[in-house]
């Protein structure tokens, strides 16, 4: 039980540990940062980076080109998120794997298959939305200049593609 329970961390530090190396990369010469959320998932904060300049969330998922309805709906909310919050900041969704995540947005998977499983934010996005859109393509074309997706390997050297990541 010991060894199950820390392997749930193992998440966590990779979260941590992908937004530390990311910053030096990410910010603007000056930019200060109000607050960050180093741990993966629920941490009680709206977004994991919030600076004078910018919200953003992170996502260290491994695409694998499958199905992926899991990190599909994760990417979904953070989207959904990002899009309704409350600023005039520049609006980023940092991950690995940009085009896994845009194949995905512009698909016409139903939003109640992918917010089936989230209560809370199903809810929220009813009470934005109502039934106006049926598909993730619908409402990603709404949003979709409002919120900057931006594939980490293309900023941060340790994340860099290699010949592997070429092939998958």
């Amino acid at each position: 039980m010991t060894i199950k329970r820390l392997s749930a961390q193992i998440d966590v530090v990779i979260h941590a540990l992908g937004i530390l190396t990311s910053l030096p990369y990410l910010l603007e010469p000056g930019e200060v940062i109000e607050s960050l959320s180093l741990g993966a998932g629920n941490t009680g904060r709206h977004h994991d980076l919030v600076t004078d300049r910018q919200i953003a969330e992170f996502k260290f998922i491994q695409w694998r080109g499958g199905p992926e309805s899991i990190r599909q709906n994760s990417v979904f909310v953070d989207i959904f998120n990002l899009a309704n919050a409350n600023t005039n900041k520049r609006r980023v969704l940092y991950l690995l794997d940009k085009q896994h995540a845009l194949r995905f947005l512009g698909n016409r998977r139903a939003i109640a298959s992918v917010l089936s499983k989230n209560a809370s934010v199903q809810a929220r996005f009813r009470v934005a939305h109502q039934d106006e859109f049926a598909t993730v393509r619908e409402y990603w074309a709404t949003v979709e200049d409002r919120v900057e997706i931006i594939d980490l390997r293309d900023l941060v050297p340790a994340f860099k593609r290699t010949r592997s990541d070429n092939q998958s």
